[in-house]
């Protein structure tokens, strides 16, 4: 069966923690099944993990070697069929999902090892053994599976009665709530062979198949995330699933009453893109200060886009859906305050929420919803958020975030400032706060899609142009300096990398572009 992201991303390491990979060269099932039941444990709720059989590692950057080992096709189906008794012998039963892959000319072997309900999860130290050997729990520490031991098995126990909400099965979602187009587009994003099963075999296969169903095959029970990310009106199994946008041009203590409000509605996804396309076309927008006696001008962004991004989506990742309370977005002219409802979990300290620097919890709510965001490059996980909303505001010449919650943390606030610059730039027009100054200059709002082929072609020049200006750009940095869609931006960048124009090496972080060819 496919599985529900790209193999190549698996060895690349891209989209997916690097201690949530595991790479073996041969088939060794008494090792690999003691990461299958660290991964199914998943002490650390990162969402389990792969084994990819078939492929050795650098022993210097832990990276594939190109080309692939594999493994001899004639041996697959013998694995597979060993598996089924190895998966008897862990306790409770588990199953993990596997995908025949071709790599290089080669078949490679990934075992996925979604989080187990029913974990804590017990494996025999060599399951091989015809006497049998005795059972351990196995844990993930960094790359390695090890085995729990003294607090460590204590702590992994507990996790028994503890299932994150996204995960739960829902009796009420339906099979035909699931939007079959939003499913779809996910997996054509991903670059998942799934989108091309799509037509032709049953959608509750494709569901189960990414591991959205939960339960016994008589009561199987569709799983919260699910209808968070694939159905049209999530809202109606989650009410208040939405984001309310409200603006003060002139704030709220001075004139309360004068105020625009939006409210987006949909999938998680959806709701992502909405509220950015919003906030990009009203609030951003860039200014030019020109400097006595220097060639060069100052420019700076009222807000910029990612760290905005990374609160936008932080916050729809971390509340909880249970609750009947939206994401609130007020926008007054010294900045924008973003509430979500509950706090931070308690296992982060006040100290580290009013310092701002980074806000680490061992334990998520939607631990699934992350992974489906992570695979969207929407969000990279592994507390990296609040440092992103701080980097990029410190790239931009703006004051820091700050992180604010209540001592029973019912809430959680992110404020993030305008940049001192912009603040002067701003004037009300029909009750809307827009750029106008004599310093600010103004950019089309034509998208991509309005241009026709020829400005197609325009803009991935002009695309190209800041590539290799800047190898190291972001899309959203793109989409900023050309004022156009994000998603327009990506259409236009994955003309180029399927043209063989230009190329991504490494991830979202840390990666850059190469031009291969002008």
């Amino acid at each position: 069966m496919a599985l529900a992201i790209n193999i190549e991303d698996l060895l690349n390491k891209q989209k997916i923690e690097s201690n949530r990979i595991e790479f073996k060269k041969g088939w060794n099932p008494a090792s690999i099944y003691h990461s299958v039941c660290a991964f199914a444990n998943d002490f650390d709720d990162l969402g389990g993990g792969y084994i990819v059989v078939g492929v050795d590692t650098d022993d210097d950057t832990g990276m594939a070697i190109r080309p692939v080992e594999g493994v001899i096709v004639e041996k697959i189906d013998g694995i597979l069929q060993e598996m089924v008794g190895y998966n008897n012998k862990m306790s409770p039963y588990y199953m993990p999902r596997t995908s025949v892959e071709e790599v290089d000319g080669k078949q490679v072997l990934v075992i996925w090892c979604p989080a187990g309900i029913n974990r804590p999860y017990s494996v025999p130290e060599n399951v091989t053994a015809k006497n049998g050997s005795k059972e351990y729990f196995y844990i993930r520490s960094g790359t390695n599976s090890i085995i729990a031991k003294g607090e460590v098995l204590d702590e992994l126990r507990e996790l028994a009665s503890r299932i994150p909400f996204d995960e739960k099965g829902n009796p009420d979602i339906k099979l035909e709530d699931i939007s079959t187009l939003l499913l779809r587009e996910y997996l054509v994003k991903v670059g998942s062979k799934l989108a091309n099963e799509l037509w032709s075999r049953p959608i509750a296969d494709i569901l189960d198949q990414m591991n959205l169903f939960t339960g016994p095959q008589e009561q199987r029970w569709l799983k919260n995330v699910a209808a968070m990310m694939f159905c049209e009106i999530p809202e109606k199994y989650f009410p208040y699933t939405q984001v309310d946008v409200v603006m003060f041009p002139d704030g709220k203590q001075k004139n309360p009453h004068n105020f625009t409000e939006k409210i987006f509605k949909g999938s998680v996804p959806q709701l992502i893109k909405q509220t950015m396309d919003y906030l990009r076309t009203t609030i951003l927008y860039e200014t030019v200060q020109k400097v006595p006696d220097r060639a060069e001008a100052n420019r700076f962004w009222s807000y910029p886009y990612e760290a905005l991004e990374e609160a936008v989506v932080n916050s729809l990742y971390h509340r909880d859906y249970s609750q009947h309370e939206p994401v609130e977005i007020t926008i007054e002219p010294d900045g924008i305050d973003i509430l979500n409802c509950p706090g931070p979990d308690r296992s982060i300290s006040m100290e580290s929420i009013v310092k701002g620097d980074m806000l680490k919890s061992r334990r998520y709510r939607n631990r699934y919803l992350g992974d489906f965001l992570k695979e969207l490059d929407l969000t990279e996980g592994r507390s990296t958020g609040v440092p992103t909303i701080q980097e990029k505001l410190a790239d931009n010449g703006s004051p820091r975030a700050t992180f604010e919650t209540t001592e029973d943390r019912l809430t959680f606030l992110i404020h993030i400032p305008i940049h001192p610059g912009c603040e002067s730039n701003s004037l009300s027009v029909g009750g809307v706060k827009s750029p106008v100054s004599s310093e600010t200059q103004p950019k089309s709002s034509e998208t991509s899609s309005e241009r026709g082929s020829e400005r197609g072609s325009e803009t991935r020049d002009l695309i190209l142009e800041i590539i290799e200006q800047n190898p190291h750009v972001t899309t959203a940095e793109i989409a900023m300096k050309l004022n156009i869609s994000s998603r327009g931006i990506e259409k236009q960048i994955r003309k180029l990398r399927e043209t063989g124009i230009i190329k991504r090496v490494g991830g979202r972080y840390g990666g850059h572009w190469e031009v291969i060819e002008l």
